[in-house]
């Protein structure tokens, strides 16, 4: 697996086709797309049009929540093969750690002892979901994809990983702009001294440390400045002056915001306990460590714990919600 690839994170699907196109002519090998993107088609356009042999090219793919479940996760691994015009994904990771993450990472296993993936891991999973899931795996997540960079550089999280064998993969590897990251002054002296910009040390900071890294840019000369960072090597006292620039805090949370996302027939149990043809909104409250989840329909709202685990939902009122 490559330690840097392109990610195609909010390319849309008209654009993607020539964004892979153009990050692969710079010399990029890996490209990162996800279901949710709806732009694997574009991958597997640029790539089958590239003329570089499939076994050069690593691609990695997510399943979408709303793919959860055994079978539905089987299916949408076959919908993914095709879109992407391959027999074989060389990474499938679970996109969240939420819903039934079990009954989709067995697919994950199945899939792999297969041959239709090479490799199986996770994204955005806290310590404590992936060591959750891995003591109750037989093939133990071999990536963990999470935001990582300068400003959050998961050093406990990725401690965790080591432990486990789990590599580190940052999505988010130039912090999206925030925080004032491209005027930052401490990048940019460090940088006036190998003659490289602020990306390109930040970005060196994160492969020096070990973590893969995704960059995405839909402007060429831009993926090919991210990508030229093999020419120079940080120092140990560089190294430990970019550390003192982590807060320790997301730019994007899931441990700070709903996620709300909706299904049309989706069945949450299959005793039928909640109907499967009323149409519902799912609203994931999420904390740190917290696997709770909000179901509402146009009637009710229910407290999900432990989805996926056969627990029954519990009802609750709108007025326990107050403003949130």
């Amino acid at each position: 697996m490559p330690q840097m690839g392109y990610g195609v994170y909010q390319v849309t699907p008209e654009e993607c086709e020539r964004c892979v196109s153009d990050a692969l002519s710079v010399g990029y090998r890996m490209i990162d797309t996800v279901q949710a993107y709806h732009n694997e088609e574009g991958v597997g356009r640029a790539v089958k049009k590239s003329g570089i042999a499939r076994d050069e090219v690593f691609i990695v793919s997510k399943i979408w929540i709303s793919n959860y479940g055994y079978e539905k996760a089987k299916a949408s691994i076959d919908e993914s093969l095709h879109k992407l015009q391959t027999e074989y994904i060389d990474l499938m990771l679970l996109h969240q750690p939420f819903c039934d993450r079990y009954g989709a990472y067995r697919t994950l296993e199945e899939a792999y002892r297969a041959g239709k993936l090479r490799a199986i891991g996770v994204s955005n999973f806290y310590p404590d979901h992936l060591i959750n899931l891995a003591s109750n795996v037989e093939v133990k997540p071999m990536v963990n994809q999470v935001e990582t960079h300068v400003f959050d550089q998961q050093v406990e999280t990725k401690k965790y990983m080591d432990e486990l064998g789990c590599q580190i993969m940052s999505w988010g590897p130039l912090a999206e702009g925030r925080n004032g990251f491209f005027s930052n002054e401490l990048l940019g002296k460090i940088g006036k001294k190998y003659g490289k910009t602020i990306p390109q040390v930040a970005l060196c900071w994160l492969l020096q440390r070990g973590v893969i890294i995704i960059p995405k840019s839909t402007h060429k000369e831009r993926m090919a400045e991210n990508f030229n960072i093999f020419d120079f090597e940080l120092t140990a006292d560089d190294m430990a002056q970019i550390q003192t620039l982590d807060t320790g805090k997301n730019n994007v949370s899931i441990a700070n915001c709903y996620m709300v996302v909706v299904f049309s027939k989706r069945t949450l149990y299959s005793d039928g306990f909640i109907s499967s043809s009323t149409l519902f909104l799912y609203a994931y409250l999420v904390r740190p460590y917290s696997h709770s989840i909000l179901c509402m329909d146009r009637i009710n709202i229910w407290f999900l714990k432990s989805v996926g685990h056969g627990e029954h939902p519990v009802k609750i009122s709108k007025k326990m919600l107050g403003n949130r």
